[in-house]
């Protein structure tokens, strides 16, 4: 067997540590349904450790790469060390095409040190692995680390396993801004608040969130740091602020004002500094803008033409050029990482439905069903949207894969959910 290599990724201390000392709330139930065009079947083994791991690390990778919808996940009910001879036969005999195996190891600083190994069980040879060290709080983390590495070594792409949702709950009279992992778990929230929160928009790093908050009796733009808890309202104009979006580079928010009268977007600083700059010039209500990737155009909703349609535009100035066609009614547009999708809400048939659409060719796809959707949020590496739903009088977060196969429905015993938005890969 080849010697193998391991790097070592100590976890970032900003993206783990975070929210740590933020209040920790209901957690919510994960429906999941459909499968991926193919899966990839594969092993995970139970990790060798001396059975006082306080997080069971392996349930939590099983989960996410079954929750992906791209594995076929095998238990092969053996323990398997990362350094371990891999009985290459037995675990193809499970169904399995590879087998990922790994040790856990307490340090004597009290952190957690996460080796694995995957293997190919068809050539029989290791693909790779690597080594996580964390602390016994972020061991959760953790194992979502290890569910990326698997999923990139085995599809060539990020996995998101890692990244952050962040949404808002309503129960009785009180909102809450909440941050939670993909898959619904580990529920933190930076603030709570009697009056109404929406629109909640991360920066680019991923340390700060923008939104909207009616504490003040009128809606205003806010930007809160997660480390720290300190938040400044950024946009508190005369009349209505409100629809934050970060430039690709986290210096500056696009918002709707109307500060001059009708709805019209304004570029600002993210940290409140300077003048707002008018970006917008209709007779139309212009809102929900964002921006591409490259930071070049930006994207917003507008009834300029007599009907809520998406445009584009030059952030630099200059005419707005129409990109939605197949309804009378086109809102909410977000723009997938790799600048060629749009997502956005479409009415038809009688029903809010959350469709997409490739910049290049046309081509569109409803993605929903229910008919009340609303603000479609891409996951960072492009595979996944995630929008706000209501069944049954309850509101509740579905995540599909762009091909409209696998679908996680997100419900909480804590009240209402809605207004998701997918966090970048953690730096």
């Amino acid at each position: 067997m080849n010697r193998r290599t391991f790097h070592r990724l100590p976890l970032l201390a900003a993206a783990a540590t975070l929210l740590g000392h933020l209040p920790v709330h209901a957690q919510m139930r994960v429906d999941v349904s459909g499968v991926g065009a193919t899966q990839y079947p594969i092993a995970i083994a139970n990790f060798a450790s001396d059975g006082r791991v306080p997080q069971d690390i392996v349930a939590i990778v099983r989960s996410d790469l079954a929750r992906s919808g791209v594995f076929r996940v095998v238990d092969p009910q053996v323990t398997l060390s990362d350094s371990a001879t891999v009985n290459h036969t037995e675990i193809r005999a499970r169904g399995a095409d590879a087998v990922l195996g790994g040790t856990i190891s307490r340090l004597a600083d009290g952190r957690y040190d996460i080796r694995y190994r995957l293997t190919d069980v068809v050539r029989q040879m290791p693909v790779g692995g690597e080594s996580v060290v964390a602390p016994e709080s972020d061991l959760r983390f953790a194992a979502h680390r290890v569910a990326d590495w698997v999923y990139e070594r085995v599809t060539g792409e990020k996995g998101i396993f890692s990244t952050r949702v962040a949404f808002v709950s309503k129960q009785g009279n009180r909102f809450r801004l909440n941050i939670a992992d993909w898959d619904g778990e580990n529920i933190q929230s930076p603030l709570t608040s009697p009056e109404p929160i929406i629109s909640p928009s991360w920066s680019p790093d991923g340390s700060r969130l923008a939104y909207v908050s009616f504490e003040a009796k009128k809606p205003v733009v806010y930007v809160h740091t997660l480390a720290t808890g300190q938040r400044k309202a950024v946009a508190n104009f005369k009349g209505s602020n409100s629809a934050p979006a970060w430039s690709p580079d986290g210096s500056s928010l696009a918002v709707a004002l109307t500060r001059d009268g009708l709805s019209q977007i304004y570029l600002i600083g993210a940290d409140g500094g300077g003048a707002a700059r008018r970006l917008t010039n209709s007779s139309g209500i212009d809102t929900e803008p964002v921006f591409s990737p490259d930071g070049r155009s930006l994207y917003f909703t507008s009834d300029r033409g007599g009907s809520p349609q998406i445009y584009r535009m030059p952030v630099s100035g200059g005419a707005a050029s129409r990109i939605t066609f197949g309804s009378q009614y086109n809102v909410s547009p977000r723009i997938s990482p790799d600048g060629r999708t749009l997502a956005f809400v479409t009415r038809r048939d009688g029903g809010f439905l959350v469709a997409i659409k490739d910049l290049a060719d046309g081509a569109e796809r409803v993605l929903s069903d229910g008919g009340r959707e609303e603000a479609p949020s891409f996951a960072p590496n492009g595979r996944w949207v995630m929008y706000a739903t209501q069944s049954g009088g309850r509101d509740s977060l579905m995540a599909v894969t762009i091909d409209g196969r696998v679908k996680q429905r997100l419900t909480s015993a804590a009240g209402d959910i809605r207004e998701p938005t997918w966090g970048p890969f953690p730096r």
